[in-house]
């Protein structure tokens, strides 16, 4: 009897918590939780972002495996010199780290500074700058496109939410990112 109606609370717990989860799409303008996706993949060997083009290739060997059309800093043209310009920096970094809490969704870190950057910086009295991330839009990236702004980060690399679900899925820590004017 005791097993019968411990069973039977299970199913209701189950049966509430099921419900709890919303299958539904959140109200617009709701920020939606991050998806973890998984990738079973090519190893991501290369991440290559053309800024002219306004475009990343996330590649394995010679192969591009997937495209993706990309924001940038506000002040686009350029490479980063110093913290606040609005530019994106340009020059071969890394993947450095993983940020699952990120304000804008989801975001990959990419090691600018280098010391090159970090001295030329100093030279003229100036802080490098840091955290450049590839991201999502998060609030702030969809308050852009309601506005129409391509390039509206601070020097980040900004992509779709749903994009950087894969990408955060794809890549490792230790790829090299190349950034192209």
């Amino acid at each position: 009897m005791i097993r019968a109606i411990r069973a039977g609370l299970a199913l209701t717990l189950l049966a509430i918590l099921a419900a709890c989860g919303g299958g539904g799409d959140s109200a617009p303008g709701t920020p939606r939780a991050p998806r973890f996706l998984s990738y079973d993949g090519p190893q991501v060997t290369q991440v290559v972002i053309n800024k002219s083009d306004r475009m990343m290739y996330l590649v394995s060997g010679k192969t591009v495996l997937k495209s993706y059309k990309i924001g940038l800093g506000n002040q686009p043209i350029g490479a980063k010199q110093f913290e606040g310009d609005g530019k994106t920096p340009e020059g071969i970094y890394f993947i450095d780290r993983f940020n699952p809490r990120s304000t804008y969704h989801l975001s990959v870190g990419v090691s600018y500074p280098n010391t090159q950057d970090t001295a030329r910086a100093l030279a003229v009295g100036l802080k490098p700058g840091g955290d450049i991330f590839i991201h999502g839009r998060g609030r702030e990236g969809a308050a852009a496109a309601a506005a129409k702004k391509v390039d509206w980060t601070a020097g980040c690399i900004a992509v779709e939410d749903s994009e950087i679900e894969e990408i955060f899925a794809m890549l490792q820590g230790g790829v090299p990112v190349v950034i192209n004017p």
